[in-house]
C-alpha cells in the first residue's frame, strides 16, 4: 500500500459556491474508430511533463477559494498513468480543491491493475468508470476497442475488490452489424455483474474518425429507425431492471445517480484542467489549447492554456437551460403562456406536466432536439 506524504499546503477557506473540476489525461495506447477527443500516444518522459504542467496550471487557475464538489478524470486512458503518476496528480488536485464528495476516475478494462486501484482508493476516489463498449468479442473488435471479454471480467472483480463506493459501466448500441440480440446480451450481461450505474451511449459518427471516414466510404450506413428501437428496448428492459433512467443515456441504481455530470445538466460551475479540457463559470464558457505540447508549453511559461471562450448571450443561455432541462428527469418549469404550445406534446405522450413541472418521456427524448428548439422559439420572444 502507498503511503502519501502530507500536503505541503492548506486549502485555502472555501466560499459558499462548490464547483466540479473535470481533468483531461490525453493519453491512449491506440484510437478506437469513433473516438473524436483529444488524444496523443505517450512517449519518452511525456506522462511525468504533462503532471507537471497540471501542477502548473492547478497553479494559475482561478480556484477563488472554492470546495470542489466533484471531480472526474477523463481521457484518453487516466489509467495509462502508473500508480506514482496517478498519485501525485491526485495530490495536486486534493491540494488546490480538497476533498471532493464524488470523485470520478475513468479506467479502461486493460489498464485496470491492483496498485493503480489501491492508489485511487487512499487518495479518496469514490466512482470508477470502466468503458467496456460491448462484452462481444467480434464488436469490440470493430470498435476498434484493446481488451478482451476476459480483461473486463478480470477488471471488474478487482474494482469491486477495491471497495468503491459506485461504480459504472458505459455500453454503446447501434454498432455496425450489430443485432438487438447482441444488444441484450451485452445488457444481460451487464445486469449480472450488477453495477451501481450504468451509461449507454448510442454510437455516432464524428468527423475526423475511423469511423467517420468508413461512413464517408459507404463501409457502415447510418439507421435512425434502428437506432430509435434500441433506445426503446434499452430504456423498457433497464427500467423492468430497477435502474432508474435519470438523463437520456445515463441510468441509475437508487442513490447512485453521477453528480458531476448531474451538475453539467444543471449548469453549476467548473474548472477544466489538461488539453481541451472545457469550464464554465456560470455565464462564461472556455476551453484549453488541444495539442498536448502547445498546452504544456503555456502554462510551464505561467500562461493561460485558453484557447477561445463564449459569453453566453440571453437566448444562448435559454436555449441551454431549455436543452439539459428536458435531456434529465426533473425536467423544468413552464409559464401559462406556453402550455398551449404544450398541449399537442402531451397529448401524443411526450412529456408529462405536474403542476409547473414539465418533464419528458421516453418518446419526447427521441425527439429532445425539436422539442427543445420548439420551448426555446417560445422562450426568446
Amino acid at each position: 500500500m502507498v503511503q502519501f506524504p502530507p500536503a505541503q499546503e492548506k486549502l485555502p477557506p472555501a466560499s459558499d459556491a462548490p464547483l466540479g473540476v473535470y481533468v483531461h489525461v490525453p493519453f491512449c495506447a491506440s484510437t478506437c474508430d469513433f473516438c473524436a477527443f483529444y488524444q496523443t500516444v505517450p512517449k519518452g518522459d511525456a506522462v511525468r511533463q504533462y503532471v507537471d504542467a497540471v501542477e502548473a496550471e492547478a497553479a494559475l487557475a482561478n480556484w477563488n477559494g472554492r470546495q470542489v464538489a466533484t471531480a472526474f478524470w477523463g481521457g484518453g486512458t487516466p489509467g495509462l498513468l502508473k500508480p506514482a503518476e496517478l498519485e501525485r496528480l491526485g495530490r495536486i488536485m486534493l491540494l488546490y480543491g480538497g476533498q471532493p464528495a464524488e470523485w470520478t476516475v475513468e479506467l479502461a478494462p486493460a489498464t485496470v491493475t491492483p496498485d493503480r486501484l489501491a492508489v485511487l482508493k487512499q487518495l479518496g476516489v469514490t466512482r470508477v468508470s470502466m468503458g467496456v463498449q460491448s462484452f462481444d468479442a467480434g464488436l469490440l473488435d470493430a470498435l476498434g476497442r484493446q481488451h478482451t471479454p476476459a480483461q473486463i471480467y478480470r477488471a471488474y472483480d478487482l474494482i469491486r475488490g477495491a471497495g468503491f463506493a459506485s461504480v459504472n459501466l458505459d455500453l454503446m448500441f447501434a454498432l455496425p452489424g450489430q443485432t438487438e440480440e447482441q444488444w441484450r446480451a451485452d445488457l444481460t450481461e451487464a445486469l449480472r455483474l450488477a453495477p451501481d450505474h450504468l451509461s449507454t451511449y448510442c454510437l455516432t459518427f464524428e468527423e475526423d474518425t475511423a469511423l467517420w471516414i468508413k461512413l464517408s466510404q459507404g463501409k457502415v450506413k447510418l439507421d435512425a429507425d434502428k437506432e430509435a428501437a434500441f433506445y426503446v428496448k434499452t430504456w423498457e428492459f433497464l427500467d423492468a431492471a430497477g435502474y432508474t433512467q435519470y438523463e437520456v443515456s445515463n441510468f441509475a441504481q437508487p442513490g447512485a445517480r453521477s453528480r458531476h455530470n448531474s451538475s453539467y445538466w444543471s449548469g453549476a460551475p467548473y474548472l477544466g484542467v489538461g488539453p481541451s479540457a472545457h469550464g464554465f463559470d456560470g455565464t462564461m464558457r472556455r476551453w484549453n489549447v488541444a495539442a498536448y505540447p502547445a498546452w504544456r508549453s503555456r502554462v510551464l511559461a505561467g500562461d493561460d492554456p485558453v484557447a477561445g471562450s463564449e459569453e453566453l448571450s440571453r437566448d444562448a443561455v435559454i436555449a441551454e437551460r431549455v436543452y439539459l432541462g428536458l435531456r434529465t428527469i426533473d425536467g423544468l418549469d413552464v409559464e401559462p403562456g406556453e402550455l398551449a404550445g404544450i398541449a399537442p406534446w402531451l397529448d401524443a405522450g411526450w412529456v408529462r406536466l405536474e403542476g409547473k413541472r414539465l418533464t419528458p418521456t421516453p418518446l419526447g427524448w427521441l425527439r429532445l432536439d425539436a422539442l427543445a428548439a420548439a420551448l426555446t422559439v417560445t422562450r426568446s420572444r
